[in-house]
């Protein structure tokens, strides 16, 4: 990993292989399952770490994103794909809380890897695309596709650290200024959907601010604070701004603003 920038984004690095971690084996790379040390009674009180699947068609890249999270107490990896069509079934298998899914890999990439997990689970996992260019046109398809967020591979390891923590949440948006820009790049030259979602959706005078508090990159206190009302009370209008809008979370919901003309790019 290297130094982080603005908008923060995992240096990551060769390779092949497939593994995943059984939760009670001490993971040495090649197992088919996780790192965990099995549930004994002092662990019972700890909150359950985030499991994190790693899918990335370079070996050191998944070397160093493991060694990372592995560090972090409430996080462990609990499997690794090398291609798209191995990271599908994988995740499957595993049900994650969040993937680092390569947003360029042999046999099927990120984007159509993405639209698979989320088309075939009933509680999928959020996933974080991870790329090398902030403003390519994949990583717009991928976030279109379902993805909560991406990181670019030069970020420092506190950025990846915290982007996973931030995405498990889904408080608040990864790296808005960063979003934003993309859909300002993108939503005019791909938008499916015109102004009339934006109508069929019914959203309220509340909902509609939320939506722009949103698209603004404010997290749910923050838009709770601007607003004068309780947390609670944000969480249930980002809750049927979601629903109305047809989206998984709050990316997808920046990018249907843009898309609706909602939000208008500068």
């Amino acid at each position: 990993m290297t130094t982080a920038q603005d908008d923060g984004h995992a240096t990551c690095g060769d390779g092949d292989g497939h593994t995943a971690g059984d939760d009670d084996s001490g993971g040495n790379g090649g197992d088919r399952r996780g790192d965990g040390d099995g549930d004994v009674s002092g662990d019972r009180d700890r909150p359950r770490p985030l499991r994190v699947v790693l899918a990335d068609d370079e070996r050191m890249v998944r070397t160093a994103l493991r060694a990372i999270l592995g560090a972090e107490g409430d996080m462990e990896v609990v499997g690794e794909a090398a291609t798209g069509a191995e990271a599908v079934p994988l995740i499957r298998e595993l049900r994650p809380d969040i993937v680092l899914m390569d947003v360029r890999m042999p046999e099927i990439d990120g984007i159509r890897a993405t639209e698979q997990v989320l088309a075939g689970m009933d509680r999928p996992p959020r996933i974080i695309v991870v790329t090398t260019f902030e403003n390519d046109a994949y990583v717009y398809d991928a976030l279109r596709a379902g993805a909560s967020g991406f990181l670019l591979k030069r970020s420092g390891a506190e950025d990846l650290v915290q982007a996973v923590r931030l995405v498990a949440r889904s408080d608040s948006l990864l790296f808005p200024a960063a979003v934003r820009q993309l859909a300002a790049r993108h939503a005019g030259e791909r938008a499916a959907n015109d102004a009339a979602r934006l109508i069929r959706a019914r959203l309220s005078e509340r909902e509609r601010a939320v939506l722009r508090l949103m698209t603004a990159g404010m997290t749910n206190a923050e838009i709770a604070d601007r607003l004068g009302v309780g947390p609670a009370t944000v969480k249930t209008h980002v809750a049927g701004v979601l629903a109305k809008l047809g989206v998984r979370d709050r990316t997808q919901a920046v990018i249907a603003a843009y898309e609706c003309g909602f939000v208008r790019p500068g």
